[in-house]
């Protein structure tokens, strides 16, 4: 498909289409939102090749297909005519409730038809891909990428049309400037995305994922490190570069404090420690910390 096709963007404009099919609910719709609709044989209908949505959970679409049994199809799949298909139809929106359908055994099922064309239907498929429920942060932000590179929709106009705050879609974007590794972490849901944006402003954005991951570190104790780690990398350098050991010893201490931790070596060997602390419970902690180690050490 021609790319500058699709940078048309839609003439009915995105909130408009939202608001002419709904896409947010699997419950029934209200009076407001009631279209005609029809019942086809569900051999009919098939998936669309495009979907971006490849993998559905079985659990979950049990769960569907067990409310499906006991009171039906509540909301409406969107279709349109299958090309080169004289009477079969098109999912446009609604895939889940289909394939539950299936597991639930109905022969037919409620749906509204409507004349989309390919480009339409493409963005219809990743609306509803960013509705899901269970969408990590990177592929939330990977949508809004979409809708704004391939239809040439602005944040503002995204933000209206899916009731979404222009900072929530703004904030998951600069997600999409992370490296790769760190992407994955958030991908597996063993990093959060408020986790992942206090990496970013980090100097070492891997490692101090890594960090947060092993350690269980809070979105406040990453803030404070990579607030730590980017004043260190802007400080101007009086002397030689810290080898990679002593950048390590340092981000370990960092974890394990959970406070950010400076070492200054001089040339005879010697150097000094450095622990910032940001308000009293965090000295009192420190203290209390030293006192355990020295005691620790007397007894031994």
């Amino acid at each position: 498909m021609d790319k500058k096709q699709e940078r048309r963007g839609l003439g009915r404009g995105l909130s408009a289409l939202m608001s002419d099919i709904n896409l947010s609910a699997d419950g029934p719709a209200s009076d407001s939102q009631r279209r005609p609709e029809l019942r086809l044989p569900i051999e009919r209908i098939f998936p669309n090749p495009n979907q971006p949505r490849r993998d559905f959970d079985q659990e979950p679409l049990e769960s569907l297909a067990n409310s499906i049994r006991q009171k039906g199809v509540l909301q409406p799949l969107i279709v349109r005519p299958r090309p080169a298909a004289e009477g079969d139809f098109e999912i446009v929106a609604g895939e889940r409730r289909w394939r539950a359908s299936q597991l639930a055994n109905l022969h037919e099922i409620p749906v509204v038809i409507r004349d989309l064309d390919d480009v339409e239907v493409i963005e219809i498929a990743i609306i509803e891909n960013i509705q899901r429920a269970d969408l990590n942060a990177i592929e939330e932000a990977l949508g809004y990428r979409q809708l704004m590179d391939r239809f040439g929709h602005t944040q503002e106009k995204i933000a209206e049309a899916l009731s979404r705050s222009r900072s929530h879609i703004a904030n998951l974007l600069r997600l999409l400037s992370l490296p790769e590794d760190v992407q994955i972490l958030v991908r597996e849901g063993k990093l959060s995305a408020g986790h992942a944006r206090a990496v970013i402003t980090s100097a070492e954005p891997s490692r101090l994922a890594q960090l947060a991951v092993q350690r269980g570190l809070s979105v406040r104790d990453v803030e404070k490190l990579a607030k730590n780690t980017k004043a260190q990398k802007a400080a101007p350098r009086t002397g030689n570069v810290k080898d990679a050991d002593t950048r390590a010893i340092e981000q370990d201490l960092s974890a394990g404090l959970k406070l950010p931790v400076s070492i200054a070596h001089t040339i005879d060997g010697s150097g000094t420690l450095s622990v910032r602390y940001y308000n009293l419970e965090d000295l009192d902690m420190l203290c209390r910390a030293l006192s355990i180690a020295r005691r620790d050490d007397i007894r031994d």
